[in-house]
């Protein structure tokens, strides 16, 4: 999970472990992490003097430093021992990788413009192409698959190495610089080059729809973004509807997501999580809007944080969700500095929805299934529960 305003990490990783959630489906130009509130988490200083890491943490520094002491690579060492160990989500990044996506959570990143997740057969699919992004201008299109970035394969690899990999962290590399990607889409097979560029994320969008409507599109929780959203509600007319739109939100920030949902509840739980066994919770802030219609709209691509928020909204009786179910990942990552630097991030527990659902695996079923016309479904069900005008 992850976090910033009151419980962040700052713009360059603290040394020691602090506890986040990894988002598996991201922003292919950077990727979502986050971190916990400042307040379930040790401080910079207590974690660099804490002992060893506990399970396959250990495991994996041991390898790093078995490596090390041979004269090979620590980072391909806790890469393959994060492979053996099984840990679907589990990654390892250089120091400059995992500060790059954490400057990506700050609004800026250089990138292609492309959103992807992992299939669950381990292909790369796009997601989300961003408008006027070097991606759209190439002409790649949500469904392509994502098969190679400069003659390497994709297939298999974590989306946060992917992320990397057309990022150029490896090198450093700027905008201007180019990537060449190799592409499928059906039975067609193609490269594209395409040139990096500085782009924002600029994740919520706002506009109105019939009716006094207002819609409010999140693509990802960056920094500010809960904000936003709350502002968005302070600014729409008075007792009107909101369709809060979460197709395709890979994830991000989980304190944004909070902060997100404050904009509806009175207060109370979000979501309750565990840490090795032991059990904690999210709160939203009191003084939401609790009285105006709510419809959240979902679908496969909905993930992580974005889970998270559906999952409480709908458990509290507070808005109808409608689309299709949601893509299911809802493990907790915790990253531990290896010993050249880079760092690992392994899966030590899981979240649940208010009412105790479990996310991971199994995702969060609407209340009104919806494919097709899903957003016009939404603006019908939202007229419905605001009854006669």
């Amino acid at each position: 999970m992850s976090g910033r305003d009151p419980f962040c990490q700052p713009r360059r990783m603290r040394r020691g472990a602090a506890l986040t959630l990894m988002f598996a489906s991201v922003l292919v130009a950077g990727a979502a992490t986050g971190a916990l509130p400042q307040a379930d988490r040790k401080s910079a200083a207590d974690e660099a003097r804490s002992a060893a890491p506990a399970g396959h943490h250990a495991d994996v520094t041991r390898a790093a430093e078995e490596a090390m002491a041979d004269g090979k690579s620590a980072m391909e060492a806790a890469k393959r021992a994060v492979s053996r160990s099984g840990d679907r989500w589990g990654a390892v990044y250089s120091q400059g990788e995992y500060e790059e996506f954490e400057e990506t959570l700050d609004g800026q990143y250089t990138g292609v413009g492309l959103w992807a997740r992992s299939a669950r057969d381990g292909r790369i699919e796009v997601t989300k192409v961003r408008s006027g992004s070097p991606a759209a201008t190439a002409g790649i299109r949500p469904g392509d698959l994502l098969r190679s970035v400069d003659g390497e394969k994709t297939d298999g690899r974590p989306v946060t190495e992917v992320v990397a990999m057309l990022r150029g962290d490896a090198t450093d590399a700027p905008a201007g610089t180019t990537v060449r990607l190799g592409l499928e889409r059906g039975t067609r097979a193609w490269t594209e080059t395409v040139r990096r560029a500085q782009l924002s994320t600029d994740s919520v969008a706002v506009r109105k729809a019939a009716g006094s409507v207002t819609v409010i599109r999140v693509d990802t929780f960056t920094k500010g973004s809960g904000d936003q959203v709350r502002e968005a509600v302070r600014r729409s007319p008075p007792g009107a509807g909101i369709i809060l739109d979460l197709r395709a939100n890979s994830g991000g920030l989980v304190t944004e997501a909070v902060t997100a949902a404050s904009a509806f509840l009175d207060g109370g739980l979000v979501a309750t999580y565990d840490v090795d066994g032991e059990q904690r919770a999210l709160h939203a802030e009191p003084g939401g809007d609790t009285t105006r219609p709510l419809v959240t709209l979902v679908d496969g691509g909905t993930m992580s944080a974005a889970e998270l928020l559906t999952g409480a909204v709908q458990d509290r009786g507070r808005a109808l969700v409608v689309g299709s179910r949601t893509f299911g990942k809802g493990s907790v990552q915790m990253p531990s500095r290896l010993p050249d630097g880079s760092v690992a991030e392994l899966t030590v527990g899981h979240y649940r929805t208010p009412s105790g659902r479990a996310v991971d695996g199994r995702g969060i079923t609407p209340d009104l299934e919806a494919d097709e016309g899903a957003l016009q479904r939404a603006e019908t069900v939202l007229r419905g529960l605001a009854g006669p005008s």
